[in-house]
């Protein structure tokens, strides 16, 4: 359809709307004279109940899945008893008097009271409700897009296919990128220019990628030693403080403390004792012959 025709739609469904909305004022402001509104209440009672209706509209057009269905569930709820309403003024001549006042809106007690709270919940129901769907549409967002910073444009997410055989021929075309390359640490660097620094007395030699591949192999493996032998001696420091406090630590304490097992953390608590045991000065008995 051309953009007049739109427009021209829009216009014809506007007026509409427009019309049916003076035909249901009519009807609700007499129903909420009957419940005991006064007459500006009156005036503005159709605006809440039919205002209600519209703004679930919007946002049935604008919300997906689950908020999707709430918007439905309140657009169906307000026009059913929006409906009911209209009927029942129909039915009742009382109501169509301008000073009224305060009817009954039914003959049966039953009847006239489940009306009455049926007229008196819609204006809380619009703000808990208009509330509620407000948010839910301020805070909605369009599948399929990318949030980007400030000053870029966003560009919809690609529907990728499940289809093992599509997946595989996307990766073989497409060639993948570079993986960023991983500084390593100031440590890590030191050592192992301290493991790799030629003699300068000496000549150089090129090295195969092989060799250098060994010799970095090497120099991982002493430096991962030399780490683990540190966090042993920490492990037995840290026992032998606990012992001279009065609190020595378990196994299962002491190998969590240092983000390992608990067989592990009794090793070192033996290793631990057993170092203490060595380092006590050991007392031989002298024969009095030898003096």
């Amino acid at each position: 359809m051309k953009r007049p025709g739109k427009i021209l739609l829009v216009v014809a469904l506007v007026a509409v709307v427009g019309m049916a909305f003076r035909v249901s004022w009519n009807a609700l402001r007499d129903i909420a004279r009957a419940i005991g509104a006064d007459s500006t209440a009156a005036d503005l009672y159709p605006f809440v109940v039919d205002g209600l209706m519209a703004l679930a509209l919007i946002a049935t057009l604008v919300l997906t899945d689950k908020d999707r269905r709430v918007a439905l569930w309140v657009l169906g709820g307000y026009t059913g008893a929006s409906l009911v309403l209209n009927y029942v003024h129909g039915l009742v001549p009382a109501l169509h008097q301008p000073d009224a006042g305060m009817v009954r809106l039914a003959h049966w007690d039953s009847a006239h009271y489940a009306l009455v709270l049926v007229a008196t919940s819609l204006p809380v129901g619009a703000i808990f409700f208009g509330s509620d769907l407000v948010a839910k549409v301020l805070h909605h967002r369009t599948a399929g897009t990318v949030r980007v910073p400030d000053g870029q444009e966003s560009t919809p997410t690609p529907h990728t296919s499940a289809h093992p055989a599509q997946t595989a021929d996307t990766e073989a075309a497409e060639p993948l990128a570079p993986l960023p390359a991983v500084e390593p640490s100031a440590q890590v660097t030191a050592h192992a220019d301290a493991v790799q620094a030629p003699d300068p007395h000496t000549p150089h030699t090129t090295r195969t990628p092989e060799e250098e591949t060994t010799t970095a192999a090497l120099a991982r493996d002493q430096f991962e030693d030399a780490e683990l032998e540190r966090m042993r001696q920490d492990a037995r420091r840290a026992y032998g403080e606990s012992v001279q406090a009065g609190r020595p630590l378990s196994a299962r304490a002491l190998g969590e403390a240092f983000g390992m097992s608990e067989s592990w953390g009794r090793k070192q608590i033996l290793a631990a004792r057993d170092d203490e045991e060595s380092s006590r000065p050991h007392l031989r008995a002298v024969e009095a012959g030898a003096m």
